[in-house]
């Protein structure tokens, strides 16, 4: 039926089948939330940034 190459063979394109298949579902899951949160910071620290130039605006 199968030879034992062709059944190593078999199995290296499963795993990295598998490997790809993970890899992919790992990335579509955290990389919008990574991108979210580092798009919040930088607007979070945009606000402080501003809101620090107005307190100083005032005092003077």
């Amino acid at each position: 039926m199968f030879t034992f190459d062709q059944f190593l063979g078999f199995l290296a394109i499963m795993i990295v089948l598998t490997i790809g298949f993970w890899l992919m579902f790992f990335l579509v899951g955290i990389l919008p939330y990574w991108i979210g949160g580092a798009l919040k910071e930088s607007w979070d620290e945009k606000r402080a940034a501003k809101r620090n130039r107005n307190s100083i605006d005032r005092i003077d």
